[in-house]
């Protein structure tokens, strides 16, 4: 892949971060699951900000037809897992999932697989470390996003399923 063509792939990521963020805050707003509704803002404000480093980024890289070496190549880490371990902390244990809820997540799974696979081919593109690794952070970000909404996903499903397992019960045959 090529300068051209990987600047190309920024502006499919640029739309791609602004219509992600789009659905995350419409179903942040929909829904009245505690757990759905803090996932989603989390994930939709990590959006944002994957959205202002690309932009500034494709800006620049625009400007001078390179990587550039003045964008901070840093973007935060999420922290998506620990908000919904906050959440379910706070909520009833038996709270299902509306239809609504669940449709919403797998659409976001399915948004988060595929830009985790985004971002690994164009850090895989690149020959240049610092691009890389700044494609490789967006990419684990978004496994982190996927790995969490597929967490809420079994949560919503099946509420008390979801707590024996991740409250560690066993049975000890005493």
């Amino acid at each position: 892949m090529d300068d051209k063509e990987r600047l190309n792939a920024l502006e499919v990521a640029l739309n791609n971060e602004t219509r992600e963020r789009e659905f995350y805050l419409k179903n942040a707003e929909r829904t009245t699951n505690p757990v759905g509704k803090a996932m989603f803002e989390r994930i939709a404000e990590d959006e944002l900000e994957h959205y202002s480093r690309l932009k500034e980024l494709h800006a620049k890289w625009a400007a001078k037809d390179k990587w550039p070496e003045s964008v901070p190549l840093k973007v935060n880490n999420t922290i998506v897992k620990d908000i919904l371990l906050n959440v379910i902390k706070k909520v009833e244990k038996t709270a299902k999932g509306d239809a609504g809820d669940i449709e919403a997540i797998r659409t976001a799974v399915d948004f988060e697989e595929k830009g985790v696979k985004f971002y690994s081919e164009l850090r895989d593109a690149s020959s240049n470390p610092r691009e890389k690794e700044f494609f490789d952070l967006l990419a684990m970000i978004e496994h982190e996003h996927y790995l969490s909404l597929k967490d809420a996903e079994e949560y919503l499903t099946d509420p008390t399923s979801w707590f024996i397992k991740a409250e560690h019960h066993t049975l000890d045959g005493a």
